[in-house]
C-alpha cells in the first residue's frame, strides 16, 4: 500500500510539474552569430514552440558565439536542468570540439529533445571541372596520391570527416585544404583553386551554375537535388551530414522533457513550419528523444575514431 501511494505521489508530482511548465521565459542558447543557419533555425523553431506550449509561453533566442560554438554548448551543459535553458546542438561540430581541446561537456552532458535539420554533405567540383563523376575524381586521386586537393570549410567538422571517410572507403588519397568558413572554400572550388570540395548540400543549392555536385553523402537522394546520386549508389558506404537540433542540460525533469518533446513534435508536424523550413533551404530529418541521443553517440564515435587516426590539431 505504501509503495502504491508513493507511486501515485510521484505521478501527481510529475503531472503538476508538466502542467505548470513553463512559468517563465525559456531561453534557447545559440553558439553562433545571429543570421547564420543555426540561428535562423532556432528562431523559426522558437516562434512555433511558443504557440505549442500555449498560455502565453515565451521562448527567447540568445546568441553566444565563440570558440566554434563551444561557448554556447558549454552554457547549456552547465545550466540548471529545469527546462528554462535550452540550446541548439550541431553535429558533428559540438562533439568534435571535445576531441581537440579541453571541453566542459561531453556526449552525455545533454538531454536530447529533438533534431530538425540533417543537411547531408556532398562532393563537389567547379562546373568547369574536367571531372564529370565521383568515379573520375577518385580514379585521378588513386592514380596520383595526394595530387587531388579537396577544399574544406575547416578541420574537425563534417566537411573534414566526409573527406576522410570518402578516402578510407575508396582507397583514394587527397590533400586536404582547410579554409576559414564554407564561403571561402566554395569560392576556391568554383575558381578551380582546389580540385574538389566537400560541403553541406544547402551550401551548394544556390550555386548550380558554378558548382557540379558529384554525390550526396546520405542514405537516399535529396529532394533539393534529386538528380544527384548518393555515394552508396556509387559503391561507397559513406554517410555524413550536419545536424541541427534542440537539447537541454542532462538530468532534466522527465515530465518537463516529455512536455518539450511533445511540443517540438507538434512544431515539426505543422505545415506552416515545414514550408518555412523548406523555403530556408533546410533539409529536414526529425528525430526525437532516444533516436536523437543515439545519433549523437554515433557521431561522437566517428569523431573519436578520426581524431585517433588523423588528429587535426
Amino acid at each position: 500500500m505504501k509503495k502504491t501511494l508513493a507511486a501515485v505521489a510521484v505521478f501527481l508530482s510529475a503531472t503538476a510539474a508538466q502542467a505548470e511548465y513553463p512559468e517563465k521565459p525559456i531561453e534557447v542558447i545559440v553558439g553562433y552569430s545571429a543570421g547564420g543557419g543555426t540561428d535562423v533555425m532556432a528562431r523559426t523553431v522558437a516562434q512555433f514552440l511558443e504557440k505549442e506550449l500555449g498560455d502565453g509561453a515565451s521562448v527567447v533566442v540568445k546568441n553566444m558565439p565563440g570558440a566554434g560554438g563551444q561557448i554556447g554548448f558549454t552554457e547549456v551543459a552547465k545550466a540548471a536542468p529545469d527546462g528554462y535553458t535550452l540550446g541548439t546542438f550541431n553535429l558533428p561540430a559540438a562533439l568534435a570540439l571535445t576531441k581537440d581541446r579541453d571541453a566542459d561537456y561531453k556526449v552525455n552532458s545533454f538531454t536530447y529533445l529533438a533534431n530538425f535539420v540533417e543537411d547531408p554533405n556532398t562532393v563537389v567540383v567547379a562546373a568547369s571541372s574536367e571531372f564529370q563523376s565521383l568515379g573520375e575524381l577518385l580514379d585521378a586521386a588513386k592514380a596520383e596520391p595526394g595530387a587531388i586537393t579537396v577544399g574544406l570549410s575547416s578541420l574537425g567538422g563534417n566537411d573534414h570527416f566526409s573527406a576522410n571517410m570518402i578516402a578510407a572507403a575508396s582507397g583514394a588519397e587527397f590533400t586536404l585544404v582547410p579554409f576559414k568558413g564554407a564561403s571561402m572554400a566554395r569560392t576556391a572550388i568554383m575558381g578551380g583553386h582546389v580540385a574538389a570540395g566537400t560541403m553541406a548540400l544547402s551550401q551548394t543549392t544556390s550555386f548550380g551554375d558554378d558548382l557540379r555536385v558529384l554525390a550526396v553523402l546520405a542514405d537516399e537522394r535529396s529532394p533539393f537535388s534529386p538528380d544527384v546520386p548518393t555515394a552508396k549508389e556509387l559503391g561507397l558506404d559513406v554517410e555524413m551530414s550536419s545536424l541541427r537540433g534542440i537539447v537541454g542540460p542532462a538530468g532534466m525533469d522527465q515530465a518537463v522533457a516529455e512536455r518539450l518533446r511533445a511540443a517540438l513534435s507538434a512544431v515539426n508536424e505543422n505545415p506552416e513550419f515545414q514550408k518555412m523550413m523548406a523555403d530556408q533551404g533546410n533539409p529536414m530529418v526529425f528525430m526525437v528523444g532516444d533516436d536523437f541521443a543515439a545519433t549523437s553517440a554515433a557521431q561522437d564515435s566517428v569523431a573519436a575514431k578520426i581524431w585517433e587516426e588523423t588528429p587535426w590539431k
